[in-house]
C-alpha cells in the first residue's frame, strides 16, 4: 500500500501525541501530572449544556446548511461589531468544525502549488503541516524574546518574495502568549497592504488575555487591510468547549463562499446540536468567562513566579492565551542518571518517565531550546507538577 505524497509529507501532532501517552498512563494507573493539553479544565458553562439538551430535545439533529445556521452566523456578526468593530455580511461568515477546521479552510483555498506561506517561530503545531498539505512551502521567520517573540516590520518585509501568498498572524499567541499592540499591527498592515499579500489573523484565544490588555484585529484597522484579512475564532478556549468543535471565519466573500465550497464537500455542516450550543455561547451571560479568565490569570502568576525561580529555566510572562514558553537550553549538557539531554525533546520524554510531568516540547513549534507548558489544568496538579519538574531539574548532573 502506497501513501499519498501529500499526506506522507506531513508529521503527527506532538501535543496531541504526548496528551493521549500522559492519559494511556493515567489509565494504567500511574500518577501523571499533564501539562500538556491546550484546553481549559472547566466545565463548559451550565446555560451552554442546557441549551444543547433543549435542541436535542426539539429535534435539532439534522443538516443544516454547509455554512452554519442563520441565528449563529448572525450572532458571530454581531459579536464582531460589537467587540471588534468588524461588519461583516452573513455572506462573509462560515461556521467550520473547530477553529482548526476554519483555519485549514482557509490554507487549501488560498494557496496553490509553490506559494510560499509567511510563518512566524515559534507557532502552533498544525501550521506548518496545513501549509504543506495544500502544497505550499512554509517561510519561518525566527523571532525572538528581545522582542517579545513578535515579528518585526522589517522582518516581514525581507520574507516576502513573488511567491508569497499569505501571512499567518497569531495573537494571542500559542506557545508564547505574546499580544501584539495596534501601533504594532498598524505597521505590519503597512507592509501588507504594499505587497498585497493575504493575512490569515487567528485570534482563537482572544478573550482569555491579562494585565488589563485588549485584544485588537488586524483586520478591524482599516478597509484596505480588512480586504487583504481572512479573521478565524471560535468558542473552544473562551467558553471551554473544545469537544463541541466550532469555530468560525470572516472574510471577503469570493473567498469565504470558496472555502464554503471546499466544506461543501469534506466535512458538510458542523453539528447541529453544537451550533446551537454556540450560539447561547455568544449571546448567553459571559459570567463563566470572566471567571475562568481570572482563575488563569491567578495561576499565570503563580506558574510564572515559580518557573523563573528555576536554575537555568527562563521565560517572559506570558500576556494571553495559557501557556508559558520556556528557554530550557541551560540545562542542554547536563545528564539525569546517566542520560544525556541535548534538546527539548530529551528533556520532556525523560521527564515523563522518570518526574511522570508531561509537558510539549519545543521543537512541535519550531524551537528545540524551548518547551510549552500549559497551566489550563488545577493549581493542586500545578503546585505538584513544578515541585516534581522542581526536583528533576536539581538532580540534574553536568
Amino acid at each position: 500500500m502506497r501513501i499519498s505524497k501529500r499526506i506522507s509529507q506531513i508529521n503527527p501532532s506532538l501535543t496531541l501525541a504526548l496528551t493521549a501517552k500522559a492519559n494511556k498512563m493515567r489509565k494504567e494507573g500511574i500518577g501523571v501530572i499533564s501539562f500538556a493539553a491546550g484546553e481549559p479544565d472547566f466545565e463548559t458553562p451550565l446555560n451552554i449544556r442546557k441549551k444543547a439538551k433543549e435542541a436535542i430535545d426539539k429535534g435539532f439533529t439534522k443538516y443544516t446548511l454547509s455554512s452554519g445556521i442563520k441565528e449563529l452566523k448572525e450572532a458571530i456578526a454581531k459579536k464582531l461589531k460589537r467587540e471588534n468593530n468588524l461588519d461583516y455580511d452573513l455572506e462573509e461568515i462560515l461556521v467550520s468544525c473547530g477553529a482548526k477546521h476554519s483555519l485549514f479552510n482557509a490554507i487549501l483555498t488560498l494557496c496553490n502549488e509553490g506559494d510560499e506561506v509567511i510563518l512566524p517561530s515559534p507557532y502552533w503545531v498544525s501550521f506548518p503541516e496545513m501549509i504543506k498539505i495544500a502544497g505550499a512551502k512554509p517561510k519561518i521567520i525566527k523571532t525572538t524574546p528581545e522582542n517579545k517573540f513578535k515579528v518585526s516590520p522589517d522582518q516581514l518585509k525581507r520574507a516576502i518574495t513573488s511567491k508569497t501568498k499569505l501571512f499567518i498572524l497569531n495573537s494571542p499567541q500559542n506557545p508564547a502568549g505574546m499580544v501584539y499592540r495596534e501601533d504594532e499591527l498598524r505597521e505590519l498592515s503597512k507592509i501588507i497592504i504594499k505587497f498585497g499579500i493575504y493575512v490569515l489573523s487567528d485570534e482563537i484565544y482572544e478573550k482569555i488575555i491579562y494585565n488589563g490588555l485588549k485584544h485588537k484585529s488586524i483586520a478591524s484597522l482599516n478597509e484596505e487591510i480588512k480586504r487583504l484579512t481572512l479573521v478565524v475564532n471560535g468558542v473552544s478556549k473562551s467558553y471551554s468547549m473544545t469537544g463541541w468543535r466550532i469555530g468560525y471565519s470572516a472574510g471577503p466573500k469570493e473567498i469565504i463562499q470558496a472555502m464554503v465550497k471546499l466544506q461543501d464537500h469534506s466535512t458538510s455542516n458542523p453539528t447541529s446540536i453544537s451550533q446551537f450550543a454556540a450560539l447561547e455561547a455568544l449571546e448567553g451571560p459571559q459570567a463563566d468567562l470572566k471567571k475562568m479568565v481570572k482563575e488563569f490569570e491567578r495561576r499565570r502568576n503563580y506558574m510564572f513566579e515559580r518557573l523563573n525561580s528555576i536554575e537555568d529555566f527562563s521565560l517572559i510572562k506570558p500576556e494571553g492565551a495559557f501557556y508559558c514558553w520556556v528557554n530550557i537550553s541551560k540545562i542542554f549538557g547536563k545528564n539525569f542518571r546517566g542520560q544525556k539531554i541535548t534538546n527539548s525533546l530529551e528533556f520532556s520524554d525523560l521527564l515523563l518517565e522518570k518526574a511522570k510531568v508531561a509537558i510539549v516540547p519545543g521543537s512541535a513549534f519550531g524551537d528545540i531550546n524551548f518547551c510549552r507548558i500549559s497551566f489550563a489544568t488545577s493549581m493542586e496538579d500545578i503546585v505538584k507538577g513544578l515541585n516534581r519538574i522542581e526536583k528533576f531539574v536539581k538532580e540534574l548532573r553536568k
